[in-house]
């Protein structure tokens, strides 16, 4: 099940709508802002809930959001994706690329920009009057970010589904959860979703790429660690919820 074929394509969007549903994600009504980042696993998300709203009794509407951090970079294919769904994209310019590698410096620089761009996506979806800010991460975005926070901080935990944001009063999702990362990369490849190179020049060198290669390496050797993990994860999940 971890990849997509025509025969078996709506076996995803079953999970996503799983998802939405058990968690409450979406309702009538809401607003939800689809955080783009240039990626497969945000394009996914968009293309998954385009056909979720298709399929729903739930009216929402849909945008996007694409915070620029200020690399130079071809929107043309963001521009397509947006247009192709017939869903409103809004960029925000940020300085972002310049605050994390100029004026700060930083050694880990990801989380830093993981922070500011969080922070600005959050500030475009209140001027857009959502409600609901969407993100593109998967199951083993999950367990990686679980490995991160055991192997470097001694913490036992992961993002959730659903978190409130007090702050701006704003509610994050990630109805692609369930999702296995290579089930998303065969559907943006089925699907034809062109994505953006990333300009970063931390890319591929970071702590999230070691755990990348970690979880790679612990699923060839254990195949079914992927569902343990989503098993145990949604137990979590739903006890946090009651």
């Amino acid at each position: 099940m971890e990849s997509v074929k025509k025969s078996d394509g709506k076996w995803y969007l079953t999970k996503v709508k799983q998802t939405i549903y058990k968690f409450g994600m979406i309702q009538d009504g809401d607003t939800v802002v689809v955080g783009l980042s240039g990626g497969k696993d945000s394009a996914v998300l968009l293309h998954a809930l385009v056909q979720f709203r298709r399929q729903a009794k739930i009216k929402f509407d849909l945008k996007a959001v694409f915070v620029d951090l200020g690399w130079p970079l071809d929107r043309a294919p963001l521009l397509a994706l947006t247009s192709r769904y017939g869903v409103p994209l809004h960029i925000e310019e940020t300085p972002i690329a310049r605050i994390v590698f100029e004026r700060r410096q930083e050694k880990n620089p990801c989380a830093l920009c993981s922070n500011l761009r969080r922070g600005a996506l959050n500030q475009a979806a209140l001027q857009l009057k959502g409600n609901k800010v969407a993100l593109g991460h998967h199951l083993d975005d999950a367990i990686e970010t679980f490995l991160m926070n055991l192997i470097f901080t001694g913490q036992m935990g992961t993002f959730k589904p659903v978190t409130f944001l007090d702050r701006t009063g704003i509610t994050q999702i990630r109805p692609l959860i369930q999702l296995p990362g290579r089930t998303v990369e065969s559907l943006a490849r089925r699907e034809g979703l062109e994505i953006l190179p990333n300009p970063c020049p931390a890319s591929g060198a970071t702590r999230r790429r070691e755990m990348t290669d970690l979880v790679a390496k612990l699923c060839s050797r254990y195949p079914d660690l992927r569902e343990k993990m989503r098993t145990a994860f949604l137990a979590s999940f739903w006890k946090e919820k009651i």
